[in-house]
């Protein structure tokens, strides 16, 4: 029977990559902990790490299973909040640091839902460029940073995790040719005009995904925008790949959008959590991340 116990070791292995530093980290012995990460292997059926030299890294299905790991052990915690202390006894100050895209597309019911949780506390939130919030993190002056993980270079001193995977699809106007194609392929979109966004390092994003096909695109605006990037494509006046968040079927203007996958398009924009490694940190983050987990972000409808 899979244990707590089992869970939170499992965690501990998966942040730190290693058995001896999970191990130093949950003070276990390392032949223990390799012992109850095989029992929980042997429990679920599936292989949650691929074993290597410079330690372990996660299987796709360990992916999976520590997004569930975490809403296990918040559920536990919601539990034991409960019969412990109300919520409204909780205060404080919680900053944190926001970038823009995610500020526009998922920050509001986050933090509407934790000051429903708790009321008392006081939250700050810093709105900047990616490095920026990643150098405020590791320098303790924000808490905790909800921002597009894929672009962050600290990792070793960051401690990360992905709220939701919002895929990447095409924009169209109505009526594009396109539309009429049963699949559609970078190799049929580079030549198209496109408009691409650049705010929130999506210009970076795109260029990687143009630069792993080997395709050059004909990119004939670029905008800090959303809204215009809507209005461009909804005007038949470029194309746009874009994160399903971001996604609204109509123009400020009134004028239809269409979006279609990409078949050969598979990387997605992660949105998640990120905080100081290494430290005891701030005592309002484990109540921001519960809260982060009870309600994940990917709520949009497929497209």
């Amino acid at each position: 029977m899979m244990t707590l116990r089992q869970i939170r070791h499992f965690i501990a292995v998966a942040e730190t990559g290693s058995i001896s530093a999970a191990a130093q980290a949950v003070f276990i012995s390392q032949s223990t902990l390799t012992l109850a990460i095989q029992q929980l292997e042997q429990e679920i059926g599936v292989s949650l790490f691929n074993r290597h030299a410079k330690g372990m890294t996660l299987t796709h299905q360990g992916h999976q299973f520590l997004r569930q790991a975490h809403l296990i052990l918040a559920t536990v915690d919601n539990a034991k909040r409960s019969l412990q202390q109300s919520t409204d006894q909780v205060a404080g100050q919680l900053t944190i640091g926001v970038t823009s895209l995610v500020a526009g597309y998922y920050l509001a019911d986050l933090l509407t839902r934790f000051q429903r949780a708790y009321p008392n506390v006081e939250i700050r939130v810093m709105e900047d460029e990616r490095p920026y919030i990643e150098h405020l993190l590791v320098s303790g002056e924000i808490d905790v940073g909800v921002l597009i993980l894929s672009n962050l270079e600290d990792r070793h001193a960051l401690q990360t995790e992905v709220l939701t995977h919002s895929p990447l699809r095409l924009w169209l106007p109505p009526q594009h040719p396109l539309l009429e194609h049963d699949s559609i392929s970078l190799a049929d979109v580079v030549s198209e005009p496109l408009i691409q966004l650049n705010v929130d390092e999506m210009g970076l994003n795109a260029q990687r995904i143009w630069s792993r096909a080997g395709l050059q695109p004909h990119i004939t605006l670029r905008t800090g925008s959303t809204e215009a990037v809507r209005s461009l494509v909804a005007a038949g006046l470029g194309l746009s790949i874009q994160p399903d968040m971001t996604y609204r079927p109509w123009s400020l203007e009134g004028d239809i959008i269409e979006a279609r996958a990409l078949v050969d398009l598979t990387q997605t924009l992660d949105v998640g959590l990120a905080w100081r490694r290494g430290t005891a940190r701030p005592a309002l983050v484990d109540p921001f991340l519960t809260v982060a987990r009870e309600q994940p972000a990917g709520r949009r409808p497929s497209i």
